[in-house]
């Protein structure tokens, strides 16, 4: 199904109406691009929410026009901005992935932001030779051209941070792009600001809550080519990362580790699985140079039903409005039991 996008040319105006829709009760990413397809632009979609409410018998609360100037106000006082997905300074990688986030509050470079990026993450309890590694891989993909990005978390995200802060580096914040967390990273996170770039999808103030944490991880992964995932316990967010790396069509990088350590249990899993042994930052750039001659997320030929693909969207959300749709990952759908 093709994705409406919006114009590149943005008014205030537009990126107002584009806020509130993503910011209204039960408007998820998903049913905002349904939205977006199915009416064509923002503002339509918001002024048919009313009767789509009425008719799903389900309330939608919509913010107010003041309270998305107030969130915009905020983040440019902060020195941000809101870059709606269409614009050109998003990131066309990220852009590519199935449903990307509607809008990015972003602090610091839009060079930084738009550049190539690859993604270093792993433990929090990291080793001290997992942080080293990961420090140098970063300095040493830094140098090669590549932004870093990370989720500023303790341990392996830190040490990938730190690396590439002469080269540049983003980290990808699961609360409003303000909110440091860990607190501890605080004067990192101010050196990222003055150096690199700061992104997230939430509303600017928001507290991280755990269930913030995987959607941090898809921009993570959506904004790289590639995943390197240095230091990872079963069942961890890294893990989640790069699980959502190899649905988006990204490279997996795992650097192996001993049976006997158990942060080594999930990235030795991953190389069972398939993902790039790596000992070194060579071992990354090979893998990635072919990619890099072609464009990330190439849509793939789907069968023709003889339907459009504003007829099917319009299907489909009437359905989700109705509560007799289930989404799964990779834009497939099924009828909810009754």
């Amino acid at each position: 199904m093709s994705k409406a996008v919006p114009p590149s040319k943005m008014t205030d105006d537009e990126r107002l109406a584009h806020l509130r829709l993503i910011r209204s009760e039960s408007i998820g990413t998903k049913t905002y691009w349904d939205l977006l397809n199915r009416y064509g632009s923002a503002r339509e979609a918001i002024a048919a929410l009313p009767a789509l409410a009425r008719s799903s018998g389900k309330p939608r609360a919509l913010i107010s026009l003041d309270e998305a100037k107030r969130e915009i106000d905020a983040l440019r006082a902060a020195g941000g901005e809101v870059i709606v997905c269409g614009e050109p300074a998003y990131p066309s990688t990220l852009a590519a992935v199935d449903a990307p986030p509607p809008v990015l509050s972003v602090r610091g470079s839009l060079d930084v932001l738009r550049r190539e990026m690859i993604a270093i993450v792993g433990a929090r309890n990291a080793s001290a030779l997992g942080a080293r590694f990961a420090r140098e891989m970063a300095a040493e993909l830094g140098a090669a051209g590549f932004t870093i990005a990370s989720g500023l978390a303790r341990g392996i995200d830190t040490a990938a941070h730190r690396g590439s802060l002469a080269t540049g580096t983003c980290a990808v914040m699961a609360g409003g792009v303000d909110i440091v967390y860990p607190p501890e990273n605080k004067a990192l996170y101010e050196e990222i600001v003055a150096t690199g770039v700061v992104v997230s999808e939430m509303p600017f103030g928001l507290q991280p809550i755990a269930q913030h944490f995987p959607r941090r991880n898809r921009i993570i992964s959506g904004l790289a080519r590639g995943v390197v995932v240095v230091e990872a316990a079963e069942n961890s967010g890294s893990l989640i990362t790069a699980r959502l790396a190899g649905e988006q069509g990204r490279d997996v990088f795992a650097v192996p580790g001993s049976p006997l350590d158990p942060r080594a249990k999930g990235t030795n899993g991953l190389l069972r699985q398939g993902a790039v042994l790596t000992e070194c930052a060579e071992d990354v750039l090979t893998a990635l140079r072919p990619m890099l001659e072609r464009s990330p997320g190439a849509p793939v030929k789907a069968i023709q039903i003889g339907a459009s693909p504003a007829t099917v969207a319009a299907a489909l959300l009437d359905l989700e409005f109705e509560g007799r749709l289930t989404r799964h990952p990779g834009q497939k759908v099924a009828l909810s039991g009754n």
